[in-house]
Formats: C-alpha cells, structure tokens, sequence
C-alpha cells in the first residue's frame, strides 16, 4: 500500500483540530475527513468517523495494523508540516515584497 497523494483541505487555527487532509491510496481509493488533532502531547491523525445510533462515534474507514496506522499518520503529519513551512515562507516573502513597495511608493512623486 503506496499513499500517492495527501491533500491539505483545510487549516484550522482555533481549537484542537488543526486540518483537513483528503488521502488518495494506491491512485486508486480517495479517503476524505481525516483531521489531524492537535493532542496533550503530540499531534496525531484521526479516521473519518460517523456516530452511530447509540451516539458512538465509529471510524468508517481505519488501518487495520499498528503499523498502516504509523505510515498513515506520518506521512499525513510530515505533509502538514510542509504545508505550513511553504506557507511560512509565502507570508515572509508576502510581507517582504510589501515592505519594499512601500518605501518606493512613498518616494514616487505624486501628480
């Protein structure tokens, strides 16, 4: 089993969750709704879920072994972390770009 794509659906910046991921398997199964919870102690995936009658929630999809639950959840979180990085780097050249404009802008002559 190949995850072949993970795709950050949304960041969250309130609360405990953190994201949205979509996960493609083997380019051939798209599980959507996984969150990455942010933990007492670490961060750490949880499967799409459904509550059932009785009002328990219950996984819809899951790893059946330790270890498919370790790959999952790694290669979620090291893709998260990436996403924040680029999104770092955008913000700082964002902010970097503004602020040199800005001197440009006040030196231009004003007609």
């Amino acid at each position: 089993m190949e995850i072949t794509d993970i795709k950050i659906r949304k960041i969250i910046t309130e609360g405990r969750l953190r994201a949205v991921v979509s996960i493609t398997v083997d380019h051939m199964l798209a599980v959507h709704d996984i969150k990455i919870v942010q933990g007492d102690e670490r961060l750490f995936i949880a499967m799409p879920s459904r509550k059932d009658e009785n009002g328990v929630f219950r996984d819809i999809v899951h790893p059946i072994l330790p270890e498919g639950r370790r790959m999952i959840e790694q290669g979620i979180l090291d893709a998260y972390q990436k996403h924040l990085a680029l999104a770092e780097v955008e913000e700082q050249e964002k902010a970097q770009h503004a602020a040199e404009a800005a001197p440009a802008e006040a030196e231009a002559p004003t007609l």
